[in-house]
């Protein structure tokens, strides 16, 4: 594993502590340009991993608490009159940052979810005909709660797509919760975190996690999973050509990681159903079944044959 990627994890792992998995994935979704939608009960330490990489990868990061009143220009931004130079002068919104932490972000309306989408798939923003950049690198770690529907705005299909991954964090197990009650006793664990690389030293491990080869036996692998996601009797709408490449961005990132350069289906294979699960639109006897994506995924995976790389 690169040093510095070591690094990061230990440093972030002080403060998310018995998640080493969640972490190693967001830290691959970063490193494949993508964005991560998290979803999960309240307190279980959403809002504090999004932090505690904002921290250590040095990034400027901006949080929004989303609510029924919160509306589109506070997301991108908006043009006001300026007396001075009698012209229109942009105001940038939350988005101008290079992690936006959107807290619970169903919790708003579809027109400012809606908002994102530009933003997240072409890192740019549009305000009153002008075309304004993001800053590099750009994230999106979204928080939702699934407990409580009241006053809440289900993320259609197209903003789903949208998160490279979606997770969740699960309670901490036994031992993980008495060190998270001993280390937060005193202090903000989050205090003794510091940056381990700046934005120009991210960028590179961005730019080489992006240079991990892959081979065209993978492609075809990935290829027959996606597919057979179209063609499965529990799914309404499968994995589309943008899904398709979530999952070999991600793989590649996968592959970084664990210290290769180049890519082998065992890759897919851990990172498909993450990549996957929340872009399934499942079919009517699906749902009346109570079926879960997730389980639909590895039923996929399970009837596609992985191939083997020779050495």
């Amino acid at each position: 594993m690169n040093q510095k990627i070591n690094e990061i994890l230990q440093e972030i792992e002080k403060v998310v502590i018995g998640k080493k998995e969640i972490v190693e994935k967001i830290l691959m979704a970063v490193l494949a340009g993508g964005h991560v939608l998290m979803e999960d009960v309240p307190g279980v330490g959403k809002t504090t991993t999004a932090m505690s990489f904002a921290r250590v990868l040095g990034l400027e990061t901006r949080r929004v608490q989303f609510t029924s009143d919160t509306v589109p220009s506070d997301i991108i931004g908006y043009s006001v009159y300026d007396k001075e130079s009698s012209g229109f002068v942009f105001k940038p919104g939350a988005v101008m940052t290079n992690l936006l932490l959107a807290d619970e972000i169903n919790r708003t309306s579809s027109k400012t979810q809606s908002a994102l989408l530009e933003a997240m798939e072409e890192l740019h923003v549009t305000v009153d005909g002008q075309t304004y950049a993001l800053p590099k690198p750009f994230v999106v770690l979204a928080t939702q709660n699934p407990i409580g529907s009241a006053g809440t705005q289900m993320l259609p299909s197209s903003q789903l797509d949208r998160f490279m991954i979606k997770i969740s964090m699960g309670y901490p197990d036994f031992q993980s919760q008495i060190s998270i009650l001993r280390d937060r006793h005193t202090e903000n664990p989050l205090n003794k975190i510091h940056p381990v690389v700046d934005i120009d030293q991210l960028q590179a491990l961005i730019r080489e996690a992006a240079a991990v080869e892959v081979q065209d036996i993978v492609y075809e692998y990935v290829t027959r999973l996606t597919q057979a996601t179209r063609e499965h009797p529990m799914v309404q709408l499968g994995i589309s050509p943008r899904g398709a490449l979530a999952v070999c961005r991600m793989a590649k990132a996968h592959a970084y990681l664990h210290g290769r350069d180049f890519v082998v289906p065992e890759d897919v294979a851990a990172i498909f159903a993450d990549v996957c699960a929340h872009r399934l639109v499942l079919a009517t006897k699906a749902r009346m079944m109570e079926e879960k994506p997730e389980n639909v995924v590895r039923m996929i995976q399970e009837s596609v044959k992985m191939p083997v790389i020779k050495k």
